[in-house]
Formats: C-alpha cells, sequence, structure tokens
C-alpha cells in the first residue's frame, strides 16, 4: 500500500473532523505530543483528546506537506500548518507550526504511530 493516500486521508479526516476516520488511521499505542508539550499516550487519549477539539467548531487548520519519506515498513511526513483559532476571550489568532507524523505499515494499513506538534 502507498504511503500518500493514508497520509491524504488522515490529514482529510483531521480537517474534517471526521473522528471514526481520524482513530481508523492511529495505531492502539501510538503517542502525540501537543504544542504545549502535553504528551498524549494511547488510542483511547488520543480519541479522547481529539473527540473535545474536533466538537469545537471555531478552529481551522492548513497543512503543506514539506517531506515525506517512507523507509521499508514506516514512513515519516513533515509539515507546516496555519492554525486559525479563537482564544478564550473570543478573539481570533494564527499560528505557524511544523507538525511531524510517524507511520507504521501494519497488515496492509498505514497507522499514526507518532505525532509532534511543535510551534514556532
Amino acid at each position: 500500500m502507498e504511503f500518500a493516500p493514508a497520509l491524504a486521508a488522515h490529514l482529510r479526516a483531521i480537517e474534517t473532523r471526521d473522528l471514526a476516520g481520524f482513530m481508523a488511521t492511529v495505531h492502539r499505542d501510538a503517542t502525540v505530543i501537543l504544542p504545549n508539550g502535553k504528551l498524549l499516550t494511547g488510542k483511547d487519549a488520543i480519541g479522547e483528546f481529539h473527540t473535545a477539539w474536533f466538537g469545537d467548531p471555531d478552529w481551522s487548520l492548513r497543512p503543506t506537506v514539506i517531506r515525506t519519506e517512507t523507509y521499508g515498513e514506516s514512513a515519516l511526513a513533515v509539515l507546516s500548518v496555519a492554525y486559525a483559532d479563537l482564544d478564550a476571550e473570543g478573539r481570533p489568532y494564527e499560528k505557524s507550526y511544523y507538525l511531524t507524523l510517524y507511520f507504521a505499515e501494519i497488515d496492509g494499513q498505514w497507522l499514526l504511530v507518532h505525532d509532534q506538534n511543535t510551534f514556532g
């Protein structure tokens, strides 16, 4: 299976707030490091976070793929992300940041193993 369509499906699920579609791309033992440094471990914790985040209608993001590399049964994607949201007082703000995604091909399916967000 090619990696590019799997990455596109993962990003599309985020952009459209498709929780079921997103969770179908996440490995049960995946980790996510949020921009504030918080570590999420395991599919349940990641799903809980994304349920709340996807339920917030105020944000949008535009990812641009900078680099992808496939190494056998693993793949890396580095993206530049333009993120827009509202702060706690309802004022709009924008952030640009880098996103690194690491996937593994397991039983013919590419699954997210690690997600690292870094605000610039």
